[in-house]
Order: structure tokens, then sequence, then C-alpha cells
């Protein structure tokens, strides 16, 4: 018997969040450069950053090219995950050895592991991370 979802079954799909840090003179061409260094510019569901950073104008604008949404995490929910990286600056800036991989991890949400260590941006302004998992 089939359910009313146009007689198809319902496909489960991993999430994929690209995590970024990024200091103040970013540009919209920075995270573009860091995402493509990671090879997925065609399967982001979302992008994740430090809740104090979401609303900068760059990463909004590249958000809008992109069709996803931003997502916020706070400080203590960056400072529990466990990241591959372990950058001096970030950790004194932070608590957090990766802000681009704890923001991933955290907002890709259960199960959520490391799929792309951190990558740099050509202009060193961008870091970007890439974390699957089941959503929050």
């Amino acid at each position: 018997m089939e359910s009313g979802l146009s007689g198809r079954a319902m496909e489960w799909r991993v999430l994929i969040v690209a995590g970024f840090g990024f200091r103040g003179a970013v540009t919209e061409a920075s995270f573009a450069d860091a995402l493509r260094k990671t090879a997925a510019e065609n399967r982001i569901d979302r992008l994740a950053t430090a809740q104090d950073k979401v609303r900068a104008a760059a990463l909004e604008a590249f958000a809008k090219h992109l069709s996803v949404p931003v997502v916020g995490i706070a400080a203590t929910e960056l400072e529990m995950q466990q990241t591959l990286t372990q950058s001096a600056f970030s950790m004194a800036a932070r608590n957090t050895g990766s802000v681009a991989e704890a923001a991933a991890l955290a907002a890709a949400g259960s199960g959520a592991k490391l799929i792309v260590a951190r990558v740099i941006s050509a202009d060193g302004l961008v870091t970007c991370a890439l974390a699957e998992g089941e959503g929050p």
C-alpha cells in the first residue's frame, strides 16, 4: 500500500553544512573561494558560523547567492565540538580549535561528522569546513 507521497518512497538525505570562521575584512569572494576548495559548492544545505558573526554583510550576500540559510552557533556550543584542526588563534579567540569545523558540526545536528577539515581562502580571511549529519 502506498503512502500519500506521490507514490514514491521518502528518501533519506544527509544534511551538508559548510561552517565558516572569518575575519572582519572578509568579502563574498573570500567565502566563495574557501567553499570552492572543499569541492562541494553544489551540495550545501546551510551555512554556519559563530552566532555573533551571523549578520556579516558578506556572509549574508553569499548565503543569498547560494539560496541557503545561515545558522548562528552559540559560543558554548562551538566549544563543545571536537575539531580536527587546532589553531592557536582560534583557541585563544573562541576556545575551539577551529570555528569553521565546530560550526559545521554543531549545525549538522544528530550524528554529525566532519567530511572536509578546515581549508583557508587564498586571501587568508575565511576558513571553511564541511560536516554531514541528520539535522537538528
